[in-house]
């Protein structure tokens, strides 16, 4: 992995509570088991390549009506490299913040809307002509570490959108996810 790489990863570890020079080793720690898990990398298509901006992050239901679950205009950035590195995160637009300046001081209403008002995390993605492969190595939602899963996806245009079959959710009442990105031109 790339010192880019690793900066970046650094600086989203760092505001989970480990200090800059515990999130860099902890950065390198995964580069080096990244690199161990994934070294036969899987085919990652140009298509994918890139920085992606969050258009929409929605729950469908069987009945077709729509959950937004990080409310109306959610954002968020995916970053995807060449060898299928990526880390993502996604945030609702309008967040309340904690009374106090305090992240270890916050109310059990504070923390519960952090957690649901936000969804981090990177690994390993690839790709063939319609199914996307992803190895989650760490989340926000501390489940999804080292789940691997597939997804049906497409790109129109500057528009990628993908499925969840089983979102966190939502699942038990039927519903899927439903992820539209478009791409970052710079």
């Amino acid at each position: 992995m790339s010192r880019a790489k690793l900066l970046l990863l650094a600086s989203f570890l760092a505001p989970m509570g480990a200090s800059p020079v515990l999130a860099a080793a902890t950065a390198r720690d995964v580069a080096m088991k990244t690199s161990q898990n994934f070294s036969d990398h899987a085919v990652v298509p140009k298509t994918l390549i890139g920085a992606w901006t969050l258009v929409r992050c929605d729950n469908v239901y069987p009945d077709g009506h729509r959950v937004e679950l990080y409310g109306p205009h959610p954002e968020g950035m995916w970053l995807i490299d060449a060898q299928g590195d990526y880390m993502m995160q996604i945030v609702r637009a309008k967040r309340m913040p904690f009374a106090v300046n305090d992240k270890s001081k916050g109310t059990p209403d504070e923390y519960r809307a952090a957690s649901m008002d936000s969804n981090a995390h990177f690994g390993h993605v690839s790709a063939d002509a319609k199914v996307m492969h992803t190895q989650i190595l760490h989340a926000s939602f501390p489940n999804w570490d080292g789940k691997s899963g597939e997804s049906g996806y497409t790109i129109n245009g500057d528009e990628l959108t993908y499925r969840v079959a089983k979102p966190s959710s939502g699942a038990a009442e039927g519903a899927h996810g439903e992820v539209v990105w478009r791409r970052v031109h710079s």
